[in-house]
Order: structure tokens, then C-alpha cells, then sequence
């Protein structure tokens, strides 16, 4: 049955129904349980599956993702909430040198099933410390998946797979798409497998690659453009779908990528060197990248909506690709602010 959720709704529908169906899937995190988490993904699961299940923890997240990484190893599904993946900082050693190198270290007698959740990403005047992406963190780590939700169906569906993985998964749900709502249809067949993208619109012209809170603007900076072009979400940024971007781009011959990360490290850098390697003989024209400017996330409204990609400085990039051949400045250089 189709139904239309908020993302935050999703999300909390797709963890409700894995514990439906998996009695040792249990919700950790701070303020999930009795105020059904900040941004309210976990609303109500308090009162369905009980406070054994669905737990608040204290103010410590080493503590918490490390109990979980043990209950992980020891049989449970634990699903974590980080409240704002900046919070992660305090325990990525649990994460990223623990549970997800225990099944190697183990020689794969201790899988490690944890899903972590986090908000993330600009555009909620949360200010520099609470707004950044940061899947530039993880997604080097071995042995450990990152996804990004694009909106409610996604949401479900990443989250869905993640908690059903044998091996740690990071689920980054960008806040400032919480309250966008979505129709799809929730249930077994929703789960979206991960490490593979979407063709969000087929294309000849050329390739626009993105990710979560992005997607949203490609699709707006796309519509009725004169142009054809193939727009790829890729959900899973580690690992990303080599093989459906390469494809895309021998078919069209021009790439940009569009990002909520800075300039200088962003997951685009990957994306385009593995581009530039092995499909180069398919270029027409140099691989673009929209990012954001390597500065910190501003406060002031007017300037965080200026830092976040939009959907006319995203259309000005492809037109400038098609109709010179060349990659166009960045805004802020095009205006001669330093960065």
C-alpha cells in the first residue's frame, strides 16, 4: 500500500518494521526512547517494543557505539542514533578501528550487524559544529558501508538494508530533508540494496552524479533545461557503483558532480579520479564538480543558503560544460572571494 511520509516518518517506519521482524534488532541513542528522538524518527517505538528494546542512553557516545559494537559481536542487531554525526568525532576509534575490522580480525568468526544513524548537512542554521556532511570521515575505513538517504523512499529503503547487513553500515539522513514528504510504498520489496545507485532520470547529454540533499537540486536544476541529462543518486558512497556511473558517462561523455562537501576532500575527488582513469577515452570535455567552498559551515542564514549548492549555480556549471567544452569557476571564485 502506498503511503506519504516524511523522511523523518520513513526512517522510523523502516526501523519499527525490522523490529517487527527481528526480535534482537534493538534502538539505542540519546533521547530516542521517551521523547522519541530530536528530529522525532523514533517517535512511538518506545511504546510498541518496550524499554528493553528501545533505549536512551547517557550523554556518551564512546560508551554507547562501544556497547554496541560488543552487542553487535555477540548476537544483537543494534541500531544507533548519533544525534549529529559531528557527535561521531568522540567515537570513531569504536567504529572505525573496532567494529569495523572485527570480522577480519576475527578471521570472520564475529560479524559485527550495527547499523549507526546520523543527521546531517546545512541548511537548518544549526552553525559550524553542527552542520557538516562529513561521510569524508569514514569513507576510507574498510569493512565499513556509508549510505546517504535522498528522501522518504530512500530513507526506508537504505535504512531497511543496513540494519539487515551482516557488517557495519553508516546511514546519513540530511536534516533539512526530515520534513520533506514522499509516496511510496513501504514492505519487504522497499529495501534499496546497498553499494548499487539509481538512474533518477535517463539522459544523453550528460552525467550529473549526486547524493543525498543534492539529489533534490539536481532534479530542480534538470527540469526543463534544453538539455538531456542523466541524473544518478547514488546512495551508497562507500562503496559507490563504479559500473552504473562509468556506463553513464560512455554514453554521454561529460560528467559533473555535485556535492555537499568541500572542494579539498570531498568524495567527488574519488569519484572523479576513478572517472578520469578508466572511462578518460569517453570524455568530450573535462569531469566538473560543484561543491561547497572549504570553509566552515556558515550561521547567517543568507550565507548558508549561499555555501550549500543550489539549484542555479548547478545549472550554470552544465551549461557552461556544454556549451564552451570547459569547466566553469566555482561562484567564489567567479566573484573573487578567497577561500
Amino acid at each position: 500500500m502506498t503511503v506519504r511520509l516524511r523522511m523523518n516518518q520513513a526512517i522510523g517506519l523502516a526501523i519499527a518494521d525490522e523490529m517487527r521482524a527481528d526480535p534482537t534488532v534493538v534502538l539505542w541513542g540519546e533521547d530516542v526512547a521517551a521523547a522519541g528522538g530530536v528530529f522525532k524518527v523514533s517517535d512511538g517505538l518506545i511504546d510498541e517494543f518496550g524499554p528493553e528494546r528501545v533505549r536512551d542512553t547517557p550523554i556518551s557516545e564512546t560508551g554507547f557505539l562501544g556497547a554496541a559494537v560488543g552487542a553487535a559481536a555477540a548476537g544483537l542487531r543494534p541500531v544507533v542514533e548519533i544525534m549529529f554525526i559531528e557527535f561521531l568525532g568522540v567515537a570513531l576509534d569504536q567504529l572505525v578501528t573496532e567494529g569495523a575490522l572485527f570480522r577480519y580480525l576475527s578471521a570472520g568468526e564475529f560479524p559485527v550487524p550495527l547499523t549507526v544513524r546520523a543527521s546531517a548537512g546545512a541548511g537548518l542554521g544549526f552553525g559550524a559544529q553542527h552542520s557538516g556532511m562529513l561521510e569524508r570521515w569514514l569513507i576510507g575505513t574498510a569493512g565499513l558501508t556509508v549510505a546517504v538517504a535522498s528522501g522518504a523512499r530512500t530513507g526506508y529503503g537504505l535504512t531497511r538494508s543496513a540494519i539487515q547487513s551482516q557488517d557495519p553500515v553508516v546511514v546519513l539522513e540530511p536534516r533539512r530533508l526530515y520534513a520533506e514528504r514522499e509516496d511510496f510504498e513501504p514492505g519487504d520489496g522497499a529495501a534499496i540494496p546497498l553499494g548499487r545507485a539509481e538512474i533518477v532520470q535517463s539522459g544523453s547529454d550528460v552525467t550529473v552524479v549526486g547524493l543525498g540533499g543534492m539529489v533534490p537540486v539536481i532534479r530542480e536544476a534538470v527540469a526543463g533545461a534544453d538539455w538531456s541529462a542523466e541524473v544518478i543518486d547514488l546512495l551508497t558512497v562507500s562503496p559507490w557503483d563504479r559500473r552504473q556511473v562509468l556506463a553513464s558517462v560512455a554514453k554521454t561523455g561529460r560528467v559533473v558532480i555535485v556535492e555537499e562537501s568541500p572542494e579539498r576532500g570531498g568524495w567527488g575527488t574519488d569519484v572523479a579520479a576513478t572517472i578520469a582513469s578508466r572511462a578518460f577515452s569517453s570524455l568530450q570535455a573535462p569531469i566538473v564538480r560543484v561543491t561547497t567552498p572549504t570553509v566552515p559551515v556558515p550561521f547567517a542564514p543568507e550565507l548558508e543558503d549561499r555555501f550549500i549548492p543550489t539549484a542555479a549555480e548547478v545549472s550554470h556549471q552544465i551549461e557552461a560544460l556544454l556549451s564552451t567544452g570547459k569547466a566553469a569557476a566555482p561562484w567564489w571564485e567567479r566573484e573573487g572571494v578567497s577561500t
